[in-house]
């Protein structure tokens, strides 16, 4: 229909190929073509990022150092220099702008972008989504893939279909059927046990999910359940926002072998810590509300948080306040096997009033 037609954006989701590990080897050329791991090698250190060599055995972000170099024997740990993804993270900022300013990133390496209407007038997001990727490669000597596509939701399952260095376009004609051959798990926020819940519900795709009417998805997953009906259906009409503000930022670990000893949830909490403070100065965020989550041995989870009357706003006082909600839960009644810590009450200084992004009729070559 003509009305639905206007909606129509031009979204490209550009997403760094393993970032952080690829800048390792960029940068050091005895580590090309090895299996790479950016993180701590100790025992209860955690990688924060693996090459493409070492996601070949199974390495993954967030897992135990320990598990993996079981998994990958060869494996070669590096530590995080964030200064220098930081440093790359703006130079790709930099490609971006040439194109629009409509720019809303998710992290350091991946972000949407918003080129309805673009800077150069080129028109085509296909021509622009390879341009960036051009200037990315040439000028930072890394690759990106990207997703093209009439929506956020969409464009950000796109990028992930081709990586490394790939790239794929998906139609707004396209957009339903390309959902629906999609297992539920690719659908953003649904982890491995929301996927063992839809399962048992006879949910294993797009397709199964778009036969749910939306009293039923809110009936097993409340609120969500809108999110998902329209998911689904491949429809998402949120706009591009270059001042989009996160509600909370966190981090947590979950332990090959279960941590009891207080030194240990010390040492463990440290570590958190560290990802979290990396992740709100990357941010420049500021919150008021600390929570520490425990999942013990049993799998039962418990919250402690601590809300302040100052914003949090270093890293001294977010490790103060995290080791007294810990205090909080010592002596501990039994091992713990996860731990987690997030700052939420987020208050961002450059806030603005919130726009919508330009909207423009589909008659451009995409």
């Amino acid at each position: 229909m003509e009305g639905d037609i206007a909606l129509i954006r031009k979204i490209i989701h550009i997403d760094m190929d393993a970032f952080y590990a690829s800048v390792e080897q960029r940068d050091n050329p005895d580590l090309r073509g090895k299996p790479v791991a950016v993180g701590g090698s100790s025992k209860r250190g955690v990688v924060a990022a693996a090459s493409y060599e070492a996601r070949a055995f199974g390495v993954r972000s967030a897992m135990p150092s320990v598990t993996a170099q079981r998994q990958c024997p060869d494996l070669i740990f590096v530590k995080p220099r964030f200064e220098a993804y930081k440093a790359v993270s703006r130079q790709i900022r930099e490609i971006c702008a040439r194109h629009t300013d409509i720019i809303q990133p998710l992290s350091l390496d991946e972000a949407y972008l918003d080129v309805t209407h673009d800077k150069q007038g080129i028109g085509s997001a296909v021509k622009i989504a390879k341009a960036i990727r051009t200037a990315i490669r040439d000028e930072t000597g890394l690759t990106a893939s990207a997703g093209v596509s009439y929506n956020k939701f969409i464009a950000k399952l796109a990028s992930d279909q081709n990586k490394p260095d790939g790239m794929c376009v998906i139609l707004p004609d396209q957009g339903p059927e390309f959902v629906a051959s999609l297992p539920v798990r690719r659908f953003h926020g649904v982890g491995p046990r929301t996927a063992e819940k839809m399962a048992k519900l006879g949910v294993n795709t797009g397709a199964d999910l778009a036969r749910k009417d939306e009293a039923w998805l809110a009936q097993h997953f409340g609120s969500w359940g809108g999110y998902l009906f329209w998911a689904a259906r491949a429809i998402d009409h949120r706009p591009v926002n270059a001042n989009a503000v996160r509600k909370s930022i966190g981090a947590e670990s979950t332990y090959f072998n279960d941590k009891s000893s207080e030194s240990e949830l010390r040492d463990a909490l440290e570590e958190i810590v560290d990802i979290v403070w990396d992740r709100i100065d990357r941010h420049q965020a500021e919150g008021r509300t600390l929570v520490l989550k425990v999942r013990y041995a049993d799998f039962r989870t418990i919250t402690r948080s601590r809300t302040v009357g100052q914003a949090l706003s270093d890293r001294a006082t977010i490790a103060q306040v995290g080791h007294a909600l810990l205090d909080q839960i010592l002596p501990t009644e039994m091992g713990v096997r996860l731990l987690g810590l997030t700052l939420s009450g987020l208050v961002d200084h450059n806030e603005v009033a919130q726009g919508t992004a330009p909207q423009g009729q589909f008659t451009f070559d995409y």
